[in-house]
């Protein structure tokens, strides 16, 4: 894959500290829920909530039902009367599930697409309410932006087993988080430290040699349990469906957490991880994938690439603190920090169609030294107060981010072709050349308020919030001459929601939310008559959505159904007009559709979680400007129209099956699009998965559960998107895993 062609794919939860709500310690549920308190189990059935004295944001979660998020206010807010479409995945869910990365774990949440790439694992990709440009720039660890550059391949990723649960937010949110993308944002919840001693050991192995070893452990380190330790660590090693492809992976994740008074809290968290090979990430045309090719098909296993020229390794740091503080019953105050910093070594041949008249593939090669500096402060202060008979909650903020990278490309041509049927390797003399080193930086600084507004059982959501943005690119050693662009944005983003809360359950709302988000590298413009390059700065996409929806959730249960219509409008994509050489922000998507979710107990010993999603997205304003192909009308690539999911497991409590945990799924995923001009279709698919999983305690080997989990159960063969007719991806085949749990 060339760096364009990743270019144009990329792109905690804070406390309410006047609220002494639960702290969450969701472990694997494998005993049957009926044993009582103090049973002797191998794994705790029902979760652990301990009082914290500055409160808890995230409410309670209980199987895959959570109660509240943070992630759409910045405070803790029942699911209930948030007046934005919010979806959480558990790390139950995650469990039961056998999610082996982030974008996995989403794979039955309404509204998203989490494998527009297909069977890769390098990063976690996630395209929402059919915004797939950037599908990278929307992931956030502990309400802080995943700040890797989206226009390099030194995005990070966050592996799975660090993760304690996942709340997306579907639409804009310019108003909290700056710059961000229009379909929505992924927050994750890293595993934190709690008040007792918590030990877990996970031995995996799986399909195509897949090894890991994972472990969680944690304690107070006092008496008076004011200091709290975790640490959560993964190794892992693994092959791929693809030939001559490896991953592999050390991580570490410690924290610390100082309660110095029952008002002040601060919990210092760090991630380490290596990854010494990045797994497979490359397409195959859509010529011999999703159709035949003088009707033979490329093997899923088949590596376009070359194993001599190969390589990805990441290595990626993290540092951070969460500082809060509650001054008295109406003020108080959270500061939150995170330091990341990258450095990525890839090589990579990567095809690019097939040569003129043959079967070989036109191959080209691609390779990057790439170091990403990152740091983001976001400060809070919180007012609870009343006027007459309103209540408020008003949340203002300062936050800056700063990033820096340096990049290092090189580039080559000439690759031998390679038959994609036969294996069969042409005679060639590559050619491989240096590029251009560039220096990126941005900088923002943002100021938002937030007021919260309850009269009686009406909630009123009001937010603004400004930007200032400064954007850098400078170029040297290049092809096309040293040189540079820079430019300085600023942005008014804003945000309204009202919603009802009927005494019965029923909570309709209505919201109108905005977005910006500067692109993510320079332009190569063209000047026909000097023959000269030059870059140019684009302005930034803007998105502006209304949502209308309705939750429910029956008096006395957890359960909740919601249902949300949205229409969002992504502006100023950019691309060269028509008989032209340089770039404009012609572009623009639109997006309507309506999503239904469902999580709920029907009885006692079942988890149901069930989504169905409809969109209609299209370009509204033509995205290529050539005339002679015309884009206005159609629908983006790796977006269906109709998508749906269902889920369940049944725990046995009782008799000869006690212990036992079955879980299946579905999940459909309709027609795409393979290409922008919609010139040729990719069937849709349904894709089974199925979980089976034991306490062991009942044979008597208390603390060890046993599961295996079995995904594409049918082993079907399809093409999950792709990115235009010579960049398709194959899903994932039939992975079946098993993992062994010791708690002690």
């Amino acid at each position: 894959m060339s760096h364009s062609a990743h270019q144009s794919r990329h792109p905690r939860h804070l406390a309410l500290l006047s609220l002494p709500l639960s702290i969450t310690l969701a472990l694997p549920a494998l005993a049957a829920e009926s044993d009582p308190p103090g049973a002797e189990t191998g794994v705790v059935l029902q979760p652990m909530y301990i009082e914290g004295a500055l409160g808890n944001a995230l409410g309670e979660t209980e199987g895959y039902r959570a109660t509240h998020s943070s992630v759409a206010t910045k405070t803790s807010m029942p699911l209930l009367e948030t007046s934005q479409s919010v979806s959480v995945v558990t790390r139950q869910q995650m469990d039961d599930q056998g999610a082996q990365s982030v974008a996995q774990a989403l794979r039955y949440t309404p509204g998203l697409m989490s494998a527009p790439y297909g069977a890769t694992s390098r990063y976690d990709y996630v395209a929402m309410r059919g915004i797939t440009d950037g599908a990278v720039d929307n992931l956030y660890l502990d309400g802080q932006k995943l700040l890797g550059d989206s226009g390099t391949y030194s995005t990070l990723q966050v592996d799975p087993w660090f993760v304690e649960r996942i709340d997306i937010l579907k639409g804009p949110s310019s108003v909290l988080y700056g710059r961000s993308l229009p379909g929505g944002l992924v927050a994750m919840t890293s595993k934190k430290p709690g008040y007792d001693q918590h030990r877990q050991l996970q031995l995996s192995y799986g399909s195509h040699d897949y090894k890991q070893a994972a472990f969680d452990i944690g304690a107070p380190l006092d008496e008076a349990r004011t200091l709290n330790y975790r640490m959560v660590g993964v190794v892992r090693d693994a092959a791929n469906q693809v030939d001559d492809i490896k991953s592999e992976r050390f991580a570490l994740m410690p924290s610390l957490s100082i309660d110095f008074t029952q008002d002040t809290r601060l919990t210092l968290l760090a991630m380490l991880q290596h990854d010494p090979e990045g797994g497979y990430h490359g397409g195959l045309p859509a010529e011999g994938s999703v159709t035949s090719r003088n009707s033979q098909r490329i093997s899923r296993s088949f590596f376009e690439g070359d194993k001599d020229y190969e390589k990805f390794e990441r290595h990626q740091y993290m540092l951070g603190y969460q500082l809060e503080h509650r001054f008295n019953d109406v003020v108080s105050a959270r500061q939150n920090f995170q330091y990341l910093d990258s450095t990525v070594e890839s090589g990579q041949v990567y095809q690019y169609g097939y040569v003129s008249g043959t079967d070989g593939l036109d191959r080209y090669y691609t390779g990057a030294d790439e170091t990403v500096h990152a740091w983001s402060v976001d400060n809070q202060l919180q007012f609870e107060f009343e006027t007459g008979a309103l209540s408020h909650t008003l949340v203002t903020g300062l936050d800056y981010q700063r990033r820096k990278t340096k990049v290092s490309y090189d580039a080559g041509n000439n690759l031998p072709p390679i038959n994609p049927f036969t294996g069969a390797i042409s005679p060639a003399a590559p050619v491989f050349y240096h590029q251009y080193d560039e220096a990126r930086t941005l900088k923002q600084t943002g100021l938002y308020i937030q007021d919260l507004i309850s009269l009686d059982n009406w909630r009123l959501s009001l937010g603004a919030r400004q930007d200032w943005v400064d954007v850098g690119f400078d170029q040297t050693r290049s092809m096309y001459g040293d040189q540079g662009a820079d430019a300085r944005i600023r942005h008014f983003s804003g945000r309204v929601g009202l919603l009802y809360a009927f005494d019965n359950g029923l909570s309709p709302y209505a919201s109108f939310s905005q977005s910006f988000n500067p692109n993510a590298t320079a332009a190569y413009n063209y000047d026909e008559d000097d023959e000269l390059y030059s870059l140019a700065l684009l302005k930034p996409t803007e998105g502006e959505q209304t949502e209308i929806g309705l939750k429910f959730q029956p008096q006395g249960t957890q359960d909740l159904y919601t249902i949300a219509l949205f229409d969002l409008t992504q502006s100023n994509l950019a691309n060269k007009d028509s008989g032209e050489f340089f770039y404009r922000a012609v572009g623009e998507i639109t997006s309507r559709g309506v999503e239904l979710e469902a999580r709920f107990k029907p009885i006692e010993p079942v988890n149901v979680l069930a989504s169905y999603t409809w969109m209609d997205v299209e370009y509204s304003k033509d995205f290529t400007g050539a005339a002679e192909v015309n884009n206005r009308g159609n629908t983006p690539n790796a977006v269906a129209r109709n998508m749906a999911a269902l889920w369940a497991d049944y725990s046995f409590a009782g008799g000869p099956l006690a212990g036992l945990q079955l879980g299946a799924g579905a999940r459909y995923f309709g027609k795409s699009w393979a290409d922008a001009e919609n010139t040729l279709r990719i069937p849709s698919h349904t894709l089974f998965d199925a979980s089976i999983a034991y306490d062991l305690a009942q044979l008597g080997m208390h603390g060890l559960g046993l599961r295996v989990n079995l995904n594409n159960l049918t082993d079907e063969t399809y093409v999950a998107a792709c990115n235009s007719l010579t960049q398709c991806y194959y899903g994932d085949e039939r992975n079946v895993m098993a993992t062994l749990t010791y708690d002690f």
